[in-house]
């Protein structure tokens, strides 16, 4: 656990005490700071108790007598309305920050890598991390990718933080600044939190504030919104910018393309690995996941070989088209983490012969933009709220309005080994807070339901 100091003798409070918020509970707590800690739900201040950090009601105290506010990114301080509690500390002069801001205040020696992106951002950052751990670099991963950053290992001078940056979070990191950034692509997502479009492209766009060479940026350009930020970093020349691509050529940078990996930094192109040899990176969004951790770790010193031995090991992460298992023909793939249209849509470009898995609680524009993969679908197996409404965009593709994720997986089962084979693929394109506590609730529950039901003598695929 990372020890909090700046925080030693003084009061701090903490709004939200879920994982992150615990773990930054505790940190300080041990660290000699006085904790006001504070969650709306009664379930966590229960098990804030048991872990000795006893409640302080925020929405009574006095926060005059504080400095600083801790908030958990999911609390909203801006949009769509402040949290009470939020809106209380800003009227008081607090300052509001998450808990990866305290790790780059008390972790001041190591570099920190981060990476963002609405889609890609976990399988990239875990991918660094795997390069590092790989060349036997020192390197803690953590912050949005689940390891809450005040409970990783501390870090010497040549040790790397690599880390997860959310939107929320990168709008509580007041001074941090990144030895490498990364920007993956930006598709509409959390746009009520930002107060729309260009609140989110804003937050996004902060996590290469205050770069200078030697420092760097790696963005994606396969989509017009991070090409234009690109170009933007390209025109001020603050820092070294480096451009990548998972779907082909691009002067100066990383590239898949013709199967294979590309450096084209120095000019003529080289090869760095084939693809086809990593099967835990499939399709053109894990190709452009495996570009951007290529492009940091060439930047950082690290050779190509060494590279290409990490990718091809890598193993993949769950609820990231994690594949459950195969028999009878039947390939279980569980994509629980593709929460928006444009992460079902990597999913579904990468498979034929989809059964596919949809529905929970729908983001703007449920799933209209993925019309162009509904030949790729056979049937789809429609759960939650948004099952109703997915079923009448389904107009003319086989579909049936299942409701509970159980049930659409027996019948996607049923069907595929009648049909002869296929793949399950849940990828729900939504929300999952309508049935589970989270996308990873959903997706354990899916690979348990295929194991009950095609475990029996299937191979883990």
């Amino acid at each position: 656990m990372i020890e909090v100091y700046p925080f030693a003798g003084y009061k701090v409070a903490v709004l939200g005490l879920g994982k992150s918020g615990l773990a930054t509970a505790r940190a300080l707590t041990e660290s000699g700071a006085e904790v006001w800690g504070w969650d709306d739900n009664e379930d966590a201040r229960a098990r804030a108790r048991e872990a000795g950090v006893e409640p302080v009601d925020l929405h009574a105290a006095d926060l005059r007598e504080l400095t600083t506010l801790v908030i958990s990114p999911g609390i909203p301080h801006t949009h769509p309305a402040p949290h009470p509690v939020a809106a209380k500390a800003k009227d008081a002069g607090l300052e509001l920050i998450c808990d990866v801001e305290l790790l780059a205040r008390c972790q001041r020696e190591a570099a920190y890598i981060g990476v963002t992106g609405t889609n890609g951002k976990s399988t990239t950052t875990a991918l660094i991390g795997h390069i590092l751990d790989v060349a036997k670099r020192p390197v803690q991963v953590g912050g949005n990718i689940g390891t809450p950053a005040l409970t990783l290992e501390p870090l010497g001078p040549l040790g790397s933080f690599v880390l997860e940056m959310s939107s929320y979070q990168l709008e509580l990191v007041p001074t941090i600044v990144f030895d490498a950034a990364v920007l993956l692509n930006i598709s509409p997502d959390h746009l009520d939190r930002h107060g729309g479009m260009d609140g989110y492209v804003a937050a996004k766009r902060t996590i290469f504030r205050r770069q200078t060479t030697p420092r760097f940026a790696v963005v994606g350009i396969d989509d017009d919104v991070c090409a234009g930020i690109y170009a933007d970093l390209v025109r001020a020349g603050d820092q070294i910018a480096i451009p990548i691509s998972g779907s082909g050529g691009v002067q100066g940078g990383i590239y898949a393309q013709r199967g294979g990996l590309w450096d084209a930094r120095g000019g003529e192109p080289t090869r760095i690995v084939s693809l086809a040899d990593c099967p835990a990176l499939p399709g053109a969004h894990n190709a452009q996941n495996a570009a951007a951790a290529a492009a940091v770790a060439l930047q950082i010193g690290i050779d190509a070989p060494t590279i290409a031995a990490a990718l091809k090991s890598f193993p993949g992460l769950a609820h990231r088209q994690e594949r459950v298992l195969a028999k009878d023909g039947v390939v279980f793939v569980n994509d629980s983490k593709a929460t928006n249209a444009d992460a079902a849509a990597r999913a579904l470009g990468c498979y034929e012969n989809i059964r596919w898995i949809a529905g929970g609680r729908a983001k703007e524009g449920g799933i209209e933009t993925l019309r162009p993969y509904f030949p790729r679908v056979a049937k789809a197996y429609l759960i939650g709220e948004s099952a109703d409404d997915f079923a009448r965009t389904l107009q003319g593709v086989p579909h049936a309005v299942c409701g509970t994720l159980e049930r659409a997986v027996e019948a996607a089962w049923t069907d595929a080994r009648a049909a002869g084979g296929g793949v399950v693929l849940l990828a729900p394109a939504c929300a999952s807070w309508d049935q589970f506590k989270s996308f990873e609730h959903r997706g354990d529950a899916f690979r348990a339901l295929a194991s009950r039901l095609a475990g029996d003598g299937g191979s883990r695929a």
